[in-house]
């Protein structure tokens, strides 16, 4: 935006930031909030924070860099108005599970470790953050963040009493983060109607059980080294010889990786379905639908021990429906997704769900680039909280006017009735 626009924007953001701000306890803090926003709103290459006060004819560096790296107002009540705005508002189709990476230099960064950078595509000096975002073919927006401790930083207590990270944060694998991030914005009272990641994800057992034990749908990429079984196989139980323990029920051939179950149906059996309307005309492409029941080490623990819990396994593994796409050209499949939505569920309603982390990856663009996501230059595990949840503050901001300038939301009590804070 450019300071027309964003001057004319100036009565819409000030409703915006007294009620997303709501939980600051102090007037100051709400008024360099809005200043923040504004800075982050405005044209200009850098997003830190002195190119931003330059900008701004009421910007004042120390005070913005107070509020951000050293001011205790708390970022989660923020990003909880945020989603309870924002999700009514988009009606997404599906919460997207995602990671981002943010390149830095030096090992004083909170949290930076050479760990792989999605960013880069290689390992790299970063900062990796998982987010869970409401998503529809039309807008997306970040519900929450949790930034990945990598397991050096779990055991450096000199990094970490430098950068502020609290005493109770530990390295937990991003899956994990994952799931904890889904069981707070239920406690918010905030439900995903489906959850869809890449492979990263959705290739983990674990973060799959895990989804399946709340409750909730899924359709997540795998790699085609995946290996399943069909459907209809059956274990089988050998007769018993009277000596030793008695014999498992097992399946007794093996899995087949995704890639050649869905080479061996033939290209024949895959079906043509056109799941949005891009910028070039139809998105089409060939996909087939197949039951599978997916195998491997860790998949059998997992469903032998939910099995257990309730009574006698039967060596059975759950069923899932396996959707692989092949485009035309393409000398074999390229893209995989599991998913543990009803049998029924029509194949181009899985596509659209497959294909629909699209959006996500528009709006990092925007968050990135437009709106300064990787451009904080801090240190502390603070300011990293503040200036992401600030971002997302301006991100739902700028998607609230391009969807429904004059749109109401109702307030929320769960930020309102929250005790202020005596200091900055």
């Amino acid at each position: 935006m450019d300071a027309y626009e964003v001057n004319r924007a100036r009565a819409q953001l000030a409703l915006f930031v007294a009620d997303v701000f709501a939980s600051m306890p102090r007037k100051d803090q709400r008024a360099k909030g809005d200043c923040y926003l504004r800075g982050l709103m405005l044209d200009g290459r850098r997003k830190s924070i002195q190119p931003m006060a330059e900008r701004l004819p009421d910007g004042n560096e120390q005070n913005l860099q107070q509020f951000v790296n050293q001011s205790t107002w708390d970022p989660v009540p923020v990003r909880r108005r945020i989603a309870e705005r924002m999700v009514p508002l988009i009606g997404p189709d599906a919460w997207a599970v995602d990671d981002v990476s943010f390149p830095k230099d030096g090992e004083m960064s909170v949290a930076v470790a050479h760990q792989y950078c999605g960013a880069l595509g290689k390992q790299a000096n970063c900062q990796v953050a998982v987010s869970v975002h409401a998503v529809s073919d039309t807008a997306s927006c970040p519900l929450q963040w949790r930034l990945f401790v990598p397991q050096e930083w779990a055991d450096d207590p000199v990094r970490r009493r430098k950068t502020g990270v609290p005493d109770g944060i530990r390295h937990r694998e991003k899956w994990r983060l994952a799931l904890d991030t889904l069981d707070e914005l239920a406690g918010w009272g905030l439900v995903p109607p489906v959850v869809v990641a890449d492979a990263g994800y959705g290739q983990n057992a674990d973060f799959r059980d895990g989804l399946d034990g709340r409750g909730i749908g899924y359709v997540v990429a795998i790699r085609s080294d995946v290996t399943v079984r069909p459907h209809d196989a059956q274990p089988t139980t050998p007769v018993w010889s009277g000596n030793g323990r008695k014999p498992q029920p097992r399946y007794r051939h093996k899995p087949s990786p995704v890639a050649a179950l869905a080479a061996g149906h033939g290209r024949q059996a895959f079906t043509e379905v056109t799941w949005r309307e891009g910028s070039r005309g139809p998105m089409r492409s060939h996909f087939l639908a197949v039951r599978v029941r997916p195998a491997g080490i860790r998949a059998r623990r997992l469903a032998q021990a939910a099995a257990t819990q309730e009574g006698f396994w039967d060596g059975v593994l759950p069923e899932v429906t396996l959707l692989v796409e092949w485009p035309e050209g393409a000398e074999a499949p390229t893209g995989y997704w599991l998913s543990n939505l009803p049998a029924d569920t029509p194949p181009a309603e899985l596509v659209r769900l497959a294909k629909i982390r699209w959006r996500i990856e528009h709006d990092y663009r925007k968050l990135k680039h437009g709106l300064g996501l990787d451009h904080f230059e801090g240190r502390s595990w603070t300011g990293w909280h503040h200036h992401v949840t600030l971002v997302t503050a301006a991100h739902a901001f700028l998607t609230e006017q391009r969807l429904a300038p004059k749109a109401d939301t109702a307030d929320s009590p769960s930020t309102r009735s929250s005790t202020p804070s005596k200091t900055c």
